[in-house]
């Protein structure tokens, strides 16, 4: 069977050393049959590419109008700081080309910290990569795990038939993050299937702890918790859910203890409960990476990020309508601030 043609579309404000990375890693693909969209604020050139200006809208619109200029029968999603492996596409195509794939709309995979992340950036990989630290979002999003199919999958590393993205009416512009569960959860609708498979591997740069990874953090935490409200079938999970009851234990939990003896018994083997789960997760590092400084940056990196994401879950769920805008840049360096 004759592969499809694949449109790799990757919304950014300018471009970066990053996306310069991304354009370069794609051209060595084993599979040929491609073209590389960029959606930019201004216009701009990049050997190799085809490039449109959109101003500053949300990357959910930027993706719809890379998409809506797409040759492809298979759209290729991929963030401006994420980079293929040599086989992504001819691995994705394989599955999409499969028998029994009428219901099939779209392919993901693992994606997982560059070997040159600095170590603050490898401890930011490192919670994604966890249990304890990923929760809800799934440790499968973050390292090799078996395949499986997925109701929720970031755009980091998402490739849909063109065709389905058409059917559901692509992203919903008025999410950034979450632009890509709300797609997700359009498809399942239709009845549509995603499936995860670990070939299907992208390597995605992380924001260094710790303020820009608990910027992004910050984000996320108040996107889904909307999400818990107007999204429930995605969205309100117990994953999602325990961090918020942790923080917010710790903050009731203090004059608690002052007004009940017994609760203090409770309130320390909570403690004692979570310190030995982080204590399994620095073994984890330690010894996969034989870096102690780097085992204790992402402990105290999870304890952070739960702390943040509890606390601001709760007031995403009260809003009825969250405020997106882009990142923003320093215009001179072309690069991204904050997280």
């Amino acid at each position: 069977m004759k592969k499809v043609k694949v449109s790799v579309i990757i919304p950014v404000r300018t471009i970066t050393p990053y996306v310069r990375e991304t354009v370069a890693f794609l051209k060595k693909q084993s599979e040929k049959d491609f073209e590389i969209i960029i959606v930019t604020d201004q216009p701009e050139s990049l050997a190799g590419t085809k490039i449109i200006a959109s101003g500053e809208p949300t990357p959910a619109y930027k993706r719809n109008l890379g998409a809506g200029i797409a040759q492809g029968k298979v759209l290729a999603f991929l963030d401006d700081d994420s980079y293929p492996s040599q086989e992504w596409f001819e691995n994705a195509l394989n599955i999409l080309s499969e028998e029994r794939s009428k219901d099939l709309a779209g392919v993901c995979g693992p994606t997982l910290t560059p070997p040159k992340d600095n170590l603050y950036q490898k401890a930011s990989g490192w919670v994604w990569a966890t249990w304890l630290g990923s929760g809800g979002a799934g440790i499968y999003r973050n390292r090799i795990m078996p395949r499986r199919e997925v109701k929720d999958f970031p755009s980091v590393n998402l490739l849909i038939k063109k065709n389905d993205f058409e059917k559901v009416g692509g992203f919903d512009i008025n999410h950034w993050p979450g632009e890509d569960t709300k797609l997700c959860l359009d498809l399942i609708k239709l009845g549509k299937r995603i499936i995860y498979d670990p070939q299907i591997l992208v390597y995605h740069h992380r924001r260094a702890v710790f303020l820009p990874h608990l910027k992004q953090i910050s984000r996320y935490a108040l996107r889904r918790g909307h999400f818990a409200r107007i999204f429930p079938e995605t969205s309100f999970r117990l994953g999602y859910l325990i961090p918020s009851a942790f923080t917010y234990a710790i903050i009731i939990g203090i004059p608690l203890c002052l007004l009940f003896p017994f609760v203090r018994i409770l309130y320390f083997l909570l403690f004692i409960f979570y310190f030995l789960l982080l204590l399994q997760v620095f073994f984890e590092v330690f010894i996969t990476e034989k870096n102690l400084y780097l085992a204790f940056l992402t402990m105290t990196a999870i304890i952070t990020t739960h702390l943040t994401y509890g606390f601001l879950f709760p007031w995403g769920f009260l809003q009825k309508k969250l405020k997106t805008s882009p990142h923003k840049i320093d215009k001179k360096r072309g690069v991204y601030l904050g997280g």
